[in-house]
């Protein structure tokens, strides 16, 4: 199997696996209890993972809070933030995104906006179906341009004396499309609105610093970055007084700074920090690697005709490739049923469940929704599982 669908998940590196075991035989403590031996390794082990984690995003420790995953460090704060300022903060109860956003994000939004209870299901009644409720939120999302790109003029349009938080991805998972997430933050803190950033796909493959990219809160996952699933990150910016406080997600125990409650998962936490370390110290050799394949696969789809890439090279990350297929015969499930035995691609998102692409949409080519299918490449990606690609999309 020739696995080219990384931005849903990664291979674990095996330097990560190894750092992992030891957590999962011997040193299976609970890093909250007290006293004892493993309790005490456990703890160690948790702390040293949450420095690492850090130094990958150019944080200070105490600023990393650990989660499941980028959907839940979402969810707690966006939820969070928004709570909080609604009722300890004047009355702020605004959020802005955009309309091409990671579910995580957007369903978010359209929970607080009062569209939907589930992921899917609209609000209803059992008189009056889709009806909308007020939760006491309200939501913008801000429509991209044809690249998928949030331009800060249209953050400075939506922003109003309510607005408690923006929240944009920077590297898009469907697309690759590069937010500016910098010129973002600049824009909403000149109205003294603090932003977040969903950096899962762009952790451990280009540099994110929050103190370059102005961020006040940040999300991300290990198993973007050939980490573990199942575990992730809240980057929360910290002033002279501690963490700003925000509703915890989780209520129970006072782990995680209070704000995430329940029994850490040593192992998992310690394979996110080997994955961090790792990521930092190889970043401009994978970087390379990834570049090179992604440059071969450009180059490799300009002989296959009817096919192309239809974000420019310039505005998008290296190793996430949407391509179009425009031909009348093609279908994308239908593509990747077919060559399952063989390859691994995907038409979008892994959280879409077959869905057709909001992020497609985003962009205004609703008409081509079902002919794109989305290639992402990773530090074991070799140019002969590009080339067998390719010879799939010529046949």
């Amino acid at each position: 199997m020739i696995y080219l669908d990384n931005a849903a998940a990664s291979p674990i590196d095996e330097e990560v696996l190894d750092a992992m075991l030891p957590y999962l035989k011997e040193e299976y403590g609970n890093p909250s209890s007290k006293y004892y031996c493993k309790a005490d390794n456990a703890k160690q082990a948790v702390e040293e993972a949450r420095k690492k984690v850090a130094s990958l995003f150019g944080a200070s420790s105490d600023e990393i809070i650990f989660t499941a995953g980028s959907t839940e460090s979402t969810n707690m704060i966006i939820k969070g933030v928004l709570d909080y300022s609604k009722y300890y903060c004047g009355g702020k109860d605004h959020v802005i995104t955009s309309n091409a956003e990671h579910k995580s994000a957007l369903n978010v939004c359209r929970y607080l906006n009062g569209e939907i209870y589930s992921n899917r299901d609209a609000t209803m009644s059992l008189f009056f179906a889709n009806s909308r409720v007020d939760r006491g939120f309200r939501a913008s999302f801000i429509e991209v341009d044809k690249n998928g790109i949030v331009s800060p003029e249209k953050l400075e349009e939506a922003v109003t004396d309510r607005t408690a938080l923006a929240s944009f991805i920077y590297v898009n998972n469907e697309t690759g499309s590069i937010n500016d997430i910098a010129a973002l933050a600049e824009t909403a803190h000149n109205h003294n609105v603090p932003i977040h950033a969903d950096v899962t796909q762009a952790a451990g493959k280009m540099p994110v610093n929050v103190r370059e990219l102005g961020v006040d809160f940040l999300s991300a996952s290990a198993h973007k970055l050939y980490g573990p699933k199942g575990v992730g990150c809240a980057y929360i910016k910290a002033d002279k007084y501690g963490l700003p406080p925000m509703t915890a997600l989780i209520h129970g125990g006072e782990q995680e700074n209070g704000l995430r409650a329940g029994t850490l998962a040593v192992h998992n936490i310690v394979g996110f920090g080997k994955a961090a370390e790792i990521a930092l110290r190889d970043m401009e050799k994978n970087r390379k690697i990834i570049s090179e394949l992604d440059d071969h696969l450009v180059t490799m789809l300009k002989s296959c005709g009817d096919v192309r890439i239809f974000i420019p090279n310039e505005l998008r990350a290296k190793g996430i490739i949407s391509i179009l297929v425009d031909r009348t015969d093609f279908n994308n499930e239908r593509f990747i049923k077919r060559v399952s035995d063989e390859i691994a691609v995907s038409a979008g998102s892994a959280c879409s469940l077959g869905e057709p692409s909001h992020v497609i949409s985003a962009l205004g080519m609703d008409a081509d929704v079902n002919k794109i299918i989305r290639v992402s490449l990773n530090k074991y990606t070799t140019k002969a599982d590009i080339d067998t690609l390719v010879s799939l999309l010529k046949k």
